[in-house]
């Protein structure tokens, strides 16, 4: 069988879908990708895989012009390739694939998988999201074979509203639990080496510096609770660096903020830390979420799509990422609670978002039973 994978941007290929496309090449499938890979290079196992790569011109925003180029050249690539399914993620590139294949599907049988990572459109999001994004998405669901939704909320309305030959739910993108639960760190050379006192109690979370991470509301939370022992780290970069500085500052706290940039560690980092954060206002279902659970950590999280498929009472609080009053009690609450027992609980519902879990599901999707 023949397969293309679609993506936007290269980074997304070489973050989320290394063991799914080792999986189908090990099964004896061809596989090639598709994607923009100007900025990042595709990851070299996939050339030892035998992959084909297509640079295609993707664009992120979907007003660029350059995005008609996309169609075209898109449209060459898949009519040389004979492919059986062309399975497309990432909403500016699934739409443009899914409008490029309409004419393969009835004129080769091409079948056409969509992973949505997190529809734009969700309960709570902002009413241009609802009037963009959703008559976009419901169009192009027409000419898509199996939509593939990885939370139940998307799940949900997906079988609910949408055209789609078939709708079926998977357990996020996979995550290979042995890589954070084994893991020997130093905890005090490693809060050493970050700045974070021995003693404090450490909050840390993993997400790009932008506003949707929402990383202030834990910011003032902290600074609200007046506790110098509390301590805040983030991994990641991004455009609000300065402005989360300047916030810190503001509020008095900026030797409590630990701004880490890129971190090749983070399961080191998770093991070093008290509790993970993740506030973000929208999420599809969170893979570094699921990587702090694995590393046994209690998780203060925001109450949104996602984050309640994967942390409940259990395994730490829940609050509304618009409310730094809740965000606060959460943190208060945490630091009352036994660390211990929610970090267990949280590592053994993880399990069943491994990878080899992921796989098994998505194997049958594309092979059934066989």
């Amino acid at each position: 069988m023949r397969i293309l994978y679609v993506t936007t941007i290269s980074l997304t290929m070489n973050s989320f879908f290394k063991p799914h496309i080792e999986m189908l090449v090990r099964e004896g499938n061809q596989v090639d990708l598709a994607c923009n890979d100007r900025d990042l290079p595709l990851d070299g196992l996939y050339s030892e895989l035998g992959c084909g790569v297509h640079r295609i011109d993707f664009s992120r925003s979907p007003l660029n012009p350059d995005n008609f180029r996309a169609y075209g050249q898109l449209s060459r690539v898949i009519e040389k390739g004979g492919y059986d399914i062309v399975h497309c993620h990432t909403p500016n590139a699934a739409v443009i694939t899914r409008l490029v294949c309409r004419k393969f599907r009835k004129k080769t049988g091409l079948k056409v998988f969509y992973t949505a990572h997190g529809f734009h459109f969700y309960k709570g999001a902002p009413m241009l999201n609802w009037m963009v994004y959703y008559p976009v998405e419901k169009f192009c669901s027409r000419y898509t074979d199996k939509l593939i939704t990885i939370n139940t909320e998307d799940y949900e309305l997906a079988k609910k509203k949408f055209k789609a030959g078939e709708v079926h739910y998977v357990p996020g993108v996979g995550i290979d639990l042995s890589r954070f639960e084994n893991v020997q760190v130093d905890r005090e050379a490693k809060r050493h080496e970050i700045g974070v006192p021995e003693d404090a109690f450490l909050l840390f979370s993993v997400g790009e510096l932008n506003e949707n991470k929402n990383h202030q509301v834990i910011l003032r939370a902290v600074a609200a609770l007046k506790n110098p022992k509390i301590h805040y780290a983030v991994a990641g970069v991004g455009d609000k660096k300065e402005a989360l500085l300047t916030l810190a500052e503001e509020l008095g706290v900026a030797g409590q903020l630990h701004l880490l940039g890129y971190r090749k560690d983070i399961p080191e980092l998770n093991h070093s830390a008290d509790v993970f954060c993740f506030p973000s206002y929208r999420e599809g279902l969170s893979v570094s979420l699921m990587e702090a659970m694995a590393c046994r950590l209690p998780c203060i999280v925001s109450r949104i799509r996602g984050n309640i498929d994967l942390i409940d009472e259990n395994g730490g609080n829940l609050f509304n990422p618009y409310n730094q009053e809740e965000c606060k009690s959460a943190i208060l609450s945490c630091m009352k609670r036994d660390c211990h027992i929610m970090g267990e609980y949280n590592n053994s519902k993880v399990r069943s978002f491994d990878t080899v879990n992921v796989n098994q599901a998505l194997r049958r999707l594309y092979f059934g039973n066989r």
